[in-house]
C-alpha cells in the first residue's frame, strides 16, 4: 500500500517529513560539527563523536501515541527505504533521504519465546532476539546500513575521488562493511578490512572475500587491529566502519526500537542482555531507548545488562569497583568479546551516569559457560553464536546473584548466527579447543554423527524402533 492510501486510512501522515538539523557532537567539550567532513573524533579535545539532531524537540509535537500508530502502520508500506531499519527514519538519520538508503533486508529479526525447558533451566521465562537473521549473519547490519546509507548520500552530494571504507575486525565488522559496501559504485568506493591473524573463523573470512574486499590480516589481536585503522582514519582520508563512527551507531539504536515494538511498546519490568564487546552495541541500544523514552513512546528506560567474558571485561570490573582499567585480553570463543579496551566505553560511562544509573549493571562469565550455553541453547530451538551464548550465560548468573529482579520480563541478544562459530562447535565435540580457552568438554552436551549401515532393519534397531503390529 502507497503512504498517501494509508494515511487517508489511518488519518496519519506516514511518509517522513521531518529532516532535523543533524551535526556531529562531541561528548566531552559538548562542541557540534556540520556533517561536511568524515569525523570519528573531535577536532578540538579528540573526545569520541555522536549524531544528534538538534531538532529533535520538533518530533515531540507528535504525541507518544501518534508515534507508535506511525512505526506500526509503516509495516504495511512497501517502500525500499522504511522497509528496514529506517522505519525509525526520524530517529536514525532524518538528513539522508529515503532514495539514498541502502537497503539489503536488514532489521526486524525477530523475538523468539525460550521453551519451556529452557526457561525452566534458566529460572525465568525469557526471549531471544536473533540478529543473526540479518544479511550477513550478524547485528553488525544494522549500523553498516545506516554508515552506508550515510556515505552514499555523502558520496552523491560531495562527489569526493573514490572512497576507501574501512573497518578492524573479529569478524563480524568486517563480514557487514564488506557486504554493504560492495552494493555502492565500484569506481566510487573501495573496500578493506584488517582482521587479526588466526583470530577469525574460516566463515567469518570467507564473507568479506566473497564481497570483494582487500582482507589484511595482521599478527595480534582485535585492538591491535583497531589502533591501526584509528592511526588511518586520523592521518588518511578514509570512512572508518567500526563503532567509533557516530553513524553505525545510529543505526544499531534500531535494536532497542524494534525490541520496544515487539513489546507492544511495553518496557515496564523489562531487562535486556547485550554481550558488550567494542560496547558500541550497548551504547546505541540504551540511546535507542533513550529517543522513546524522550518521545514518550515508550514509560520506561528498561534495565541493561552487560556481559563480559572473564578474559575481558574491564566494564563489568568498572561496574563493579568504579575504576576502570583497560586490560590484557587471553583467547574467548566470544572472539569478538575479546577486546580489552573498548572504543565505546566513555559513551558506556557518560550514558550510566546521566542515565541508566540504576539501570545498568554488568557481570562476567566464564569461556565454559559461554560454551555450554550456547550448545544448551541451541539444543532447545535457537540459533545463538558464542556472544549469544554470553549474553544467556549472563543473564542466568545475573539472576543467580541477585544482580537483576525476578519475575521481569527478559529479552537476550544473540548478535550473530551460529554458523559463523560451527567451528568452536566441532573442537568442543571433538574435545580439541585450544588449551587457552579453558574449556572442558561435557558429554551431555557432545554430539556426534553415527555410522550405520544402509539397511532399514538395522537402522530400525539401531534406533530402538519396534516394528508395527500386522493386520
Amino acid at each position: 500500500m502507497s503512504p498517501e492510501e494509508l494515511s487517508k486510512i489511518s488519518g496519519i501522515e506516514l511518509a517522513p517529513s521531518h529532516e532535523g538539523r543533524v551535526v556531529y557532537r562531541c561528548i566531552g567539550c559538548g562542541e557540534s560539527f556540520e556533517l561536511e567532513n568524515l569525523l570519528y573524533t573531535c577536532p578540538s579535545c579528540s573526545s569520541l563523536l555522536r549524531i544528534v539532531d538538534e531538532k529533535f524537540d520538533e518530533l515531540k509535537k507528535r504525541s507518544g501515541e501518534e508515534w507508535r500508530r506511525v512505526f506500526d502502520l509503516r509495516r504495511s508500506l512497501d517502500i525500499d527505504g522504511l522497509k528496514g531499519i529506517f522505519l525509525f527514519h526520524e530517529l536514525i538519520l532524518p538528513s539522508v533521504p529515503l532514495e539514498d538508503v541502502v537497503y539489503l533486508g536488514e532489521g526486524h529479526t525477530p523475538v523468539i519465546k525460550a521453551n519451556g525447558e529452557l526457561s525452566e533451566w534458566l529460572g525465568e521465562e525469557f526471549s531471544i532476539k536473533n540478529d543473526g537473521q540479518n544479511p550477513s549473519a550478524s547485528f553488525k547490519d544494522r549500523g553498516m546500513a545506516s554508515a552506508i546509507s550515510f556515505l552514499n548520500n555523502y558520496i552523491k552530494t560531495k562527489n569526493p575521488e573514490q572512497v576507501l571504507g574501512i573497518c578492524a575486525s573479529t569478524g563480524d565488522t568486517s563480514a557487514a562493511a564488506a557486504l554493504y559496501l560492495s552494493h555502492l559504485p565500484k569506481d566510487a568506493v573501495k573496500s578493506v578490512v584488517l582482521l587479526p591473524k588466526g583470530k577469525v573463523t574460516p566463515q567469518q573470512l570467507a564473507q568479506p572475500l566473497s564481497s570483494g574486499a582487500t582482507v589484511v590480516e595482521i599478527p595480534g589481536v582485535f585492538d591491535d587491529c583497531m589502533k591501526i585503522v584509528e592511526q588511518l582514519a586520523e592521518n588518511y582520508e578514509v570512512f572508518l566502519l567500526n563503532s567509533k563512527n557516530p553513524a553505525r551507531i545510529c543505526g544499531q539504536k534500531s535494536f532497542a526500537y524494534e525490541t520496544a515494538q515487539q513489546l507492544g511498546w511495553d518496557t515496564k519490568g523489562l531487562v535486556v542482555a547485550v554481550p558488550i564487546g567494542n560496547a558500541g552495541n550497548v551504547t546505541a541500544i540504551m540511546e535507542g531507548f533513550i529517543d522513546l523514552k524522550n518521545l514518550g513512546v515508550i514509560e520506561e528506560l528498561p534495565l541493561i545488562l552487560g556481559v563480559q567474558s572473564h578474559h575481558a571485561n574491564p566494564v563489568a570490573k568498572w561496574r563493579d569497583s568504579g575504576s576502570y582499567v583497560p586490560m590484557t585480553v587471553e583467547p574467548s570463543v566470544a572472539q569478538a568479546a575479546m577486546i580489552g579496551n573498548p572504543v565505546s566505553f566513555p559513551k558506556v560511562r557518560g550514558l550510566v551516569e546521566d542515565y541508566f544509573k540504576d539501570n545498568f549493571c554488568a557481570v562476567t562469565v566464564t569461556e565454559q559457560e559461554i560454551m555450554d550455553t550456547m550448545l544448551h541453547v541451541n539444543r532447545h530451538g535457537h540459533v545463538v553464536c558464542t556472544q549469544g551464548g554470553e549474553a544467556v550465560a549472563g543473564l542466568k548468573r545475573a539472576l543467580k546473584e541477585g544482580r537483576v529482579p525476578r519475575g521481569a520480563r527478559y529479552v537476550t541478544d544473540s548478535t550473530s548466527h551460529q554458523l559463523k562459530f560451527a567451528g568452536f562447535q566441532d573442537d568442543y565435540f571433538a574435545g580439541k579447543l585450544e588449551e587457552g580457552f579453558g574449556v572442558r568438554s561435557r558429554e551431555e552436551l557432545i554430539n556426534r554423527p553415527v555410522g550405520m549401515e544402509a539397511d532399514a532393519v538395522r537402522i530400525a534397531a539401531g534406533l530402538g524402533l519396534k516394528a508395527r503390529a500386522k493386520g
